[in-house]
């Protein structure tokens, strides 16, 4: 029987998410399965995979064909690198402690540079948040302050027109009182 190491599509519209399984190269996409080894999520970055690896390295040992796509999340979780390696210890090039120490290095250094991709993506957010409230910030104090102007020329307004109308009060009190003071004289 000739096997296949594929995805099989699940989630919902709009929002993929696989499982990594081995099928029949007959079995349709969301066919019967002999194993699920794994799920495979592109919607994060970098894209989430969970592998059993040590049955995914089974497989692949025994002959099992990866789709392109398995074979790239395969190659980048190690699988591949881990089949070269025990080769080398079946040819004799070095003893299974080294291989394993190999293995480690190459791991540590793929989880090192995902984990800066990671942090430049939180720094990225995390800039254009700072950014994003600095310019609201200017926005906010260039309302109040027209807001301030506003009110402060209305108030100036509010006290030219009190004064206006306290010095019209104070005019015809004083024409009122005028008259009167004149038209005393007269009367004398």
């Amino acid at each position: 029987m000739a096997t296949k190491i594929r995805l099989q599509r699940g989630g919902r519209k709009n929002y993929a998410f696989y499982s990594i399984v081995i099928a029949d190269v007959r079995a349709p996409r969301d066919g019967k399965i002999t194993e699920k080894i794994g799920t495979y999520n592109p919607n994060t970055n970098p894209a989430t995979v969970d592998l059993n690896f040590e049955r995914a390295l089974y497989w692949v040992e025994t002959g099992a064909q990866p789709t392109d796509t398995v074979r790239n999340i395969l190659k980048r979780e190690g699988v591949y690198m881990m089949k070269h390696l025990k080769g080398g210890v079946k040819k004799g090039a070095f003893d299974e402690a080294a291989c394993q120490q190999k293995f480690d290095a190459w791991k540590a250094g793929k989880e090192q540079k995902l984990t800066d991709v990671r942090n430049a993506e939180v720094k990225s957010r995390e800039e254009l948040a700072a950014k994003a409230l600095k310019q609201e910030k200017s926005v906010n104090e260039a309302i109040a302050k027209k807001i301030a102007d506003k009110k402060a020329a209305e108030a100036a307004a509010k006290a030219e027109a009190e004064a206006a109308a306290a010095a019209e009060a104070a005019e015809e009190t004083a024409a009122e009182e005028a008259p009167a003071t004149e038209e005393a004289p007269a009367a004398e």
